[in-house]
């Protein structure tokens, strides 16, 4: 189900906070289009530090694997990373599904370390969202559909204050990945 409680502005705008607080920057450096690695510096272990803060704000919980690892995971050792750490040709077609055209630099052959530097604010930003989207139509405590989004990110319901409870990223890319086979036949 597509939520209409919060925004891609209101998402992007904790995203910004989360990162401008974990990379000690200004906020304003932070556009859609920002390489959390190229312009900002981030390194691995920020990347837990943003998506732990991003799990707080919104009660979601942040895919722990990337979606070359569950390439991996489903269709086998090499599917995604050939033997020389590169990404075949197979892992570029489904990244450029994934992130369409804010990856245009995705090559066969890409040596599978400059992966990393692609994630933008704006593909995290979409990441929130499509864990947000993952909203039940009803609240499985007591079956209202008045979902209320009361501080602003955080998703409850209107009729018993339940939690919202969201899928997580991990299951959502392994959805994806499944849907895009089904419907590609890539591998």
């Amino acid at each position: 189900m597509s939520q209409n409680l919060l925004t891609e502005a209101k998402v992007f705008e904790e995203i910004k906070k989360a990162v401008a607080e974990t990379l000690r920057v200004d906020e304003g450096k932070i556009n859609p289009e920002t390489s959390l690695i190229k312009d900002l510096g981030a390194e691995s272990l920020d990347f837990l530090d943003i998506n732990y803060r991003l799990e707080q704000a919104f009660g979601i919980k942040m895919a722990r694997h990337f979606v070359l690892e569950h390439i991996e995971e489903m269709f086998g050792e090499g599917a995604a990373i050939d033997e020389n750490g590169q990404l075949t040709d197979k892992a570029v077609q489904l990244l450029k599904i994934r992130f369409g055209d804010s990856a245009p630099e995705l090559t066969h052959g890409m040596d599978m370390d400059e992966v990393p530097s692609l994630v933008t604010a704006q593909s995290m930003a979409q990441g929130v969202m499509d864990i947000l989207d993952s909203l039940p139509g009803k609240c499985p405590k007591c079956g209202s559909a008045a979902w209320k989004s009361g501080n602003g990110v955080r998703v409850s319901c209107g009729s018993c204050n339940e939690a919202a409870a969201f899928a997580n990223g991990d299951d959502l890319i392994k959805d994806w990945l499944k849907k895009v086979q089904e419907e590609k036949k890539i591998f």
